[in-house]
């Protein structure tokens, strides 16, 4: 199949899912959220001839785990457990992406950059300042968390200076719209509950997986 056909599925199935949300239909919500990942899978395997080897299987594990904890958020609101399950798997996906985003860095020889430091600090240290008097048990995972996808913004933004330029702006833009879709989130759910979180959640969230993939695909076929 190719590229164009694999997107356009992709939004089809993503917009099927944010549909099901809007019209509180659970086992509509059971069938696509599963599916944003698993097509995303079939694109990034699609353009990679081998995602189980090389840089490819950071990035396979990376899926892999973000679409086992989209599988446990589902069902987050019957039992608190899901709900660490599920930050538990999307820890485990961000820090594929790091290992990932870090030998990328390693390869192309790009040098550390402070200023990359300098954001996330300041993201992290606002976030956490807001959210902390309401996270109560909640607060060791979040800072934890908080640090995780830190890092992997941090690193994410030096793909600017990689030899593909336009690959570095995709996996920092997804990188980017990640950090804000958890924020929504973690925004939403200790801070204060508002209107449309849940389609802003999943559109920003979807962006992001879509970007850091392309991206990862787009380097890994031209530089690899």
């Amino acid at each position: 199949m190719k590229e164009k056909h694999w997107i356009l599925l992709f939004v089809l199935v993503l917009g099927g899912h944010i549909t099901s949300m809007q019209v509180r239909n659970e086992e509509l919500q059971m069938v696509f959220k599963p599916l944003i990942m698993t097509v995303l899978i079939g694109y990034f395997d699609s353009r990679i001839s081998s995602i189980t080897r090389g840089l490819a299987k950071w990035v396979l594990f990376a899926m892999l785990f973000s679409m086992m904890g989209d599988v446990l958020l589902l069902f987050a609101d019957r039992n608190e457990l899901f709900f660490l399950l599920g930050l538990s798997s999307f820890l485990l996906a961000h820090i594929f992406y790091i290992i990932f985003f870090h030998r990328v860095k390693g390869m192309e020889k790009v040098q550390s950059k402070g200023w990359t430091f300098a954001i996330v600090a300041v993201y992290y240290a606002g976030l956490i300042y807001l959210l902390a008097p309401y996270l109560k048990d909640m607060k060791v995972p979040v800072l934890v968390y908080g640090i995780v996808i830190s890092t992997m913004f941090m690193l994410a933004m030096h793909m600017l200076y990689i030899r593909n330029k336009i690959a570095g702006k995709w996996m920092m833009t997804g990188a980017l719209l990640f950090v804000i879709s958890d924020s929504v989130l973690a925004v939403n759910k200790f801070y204060q509950p508002f209107d449309m979180a849940g389609v802003i959640i999943m559109l920003t969230y979807g962006a992001a997986q879509f970007s850091i993939i392309k991206g990862a695909a787009d380097y890994l076929t031209t530089d690899s």
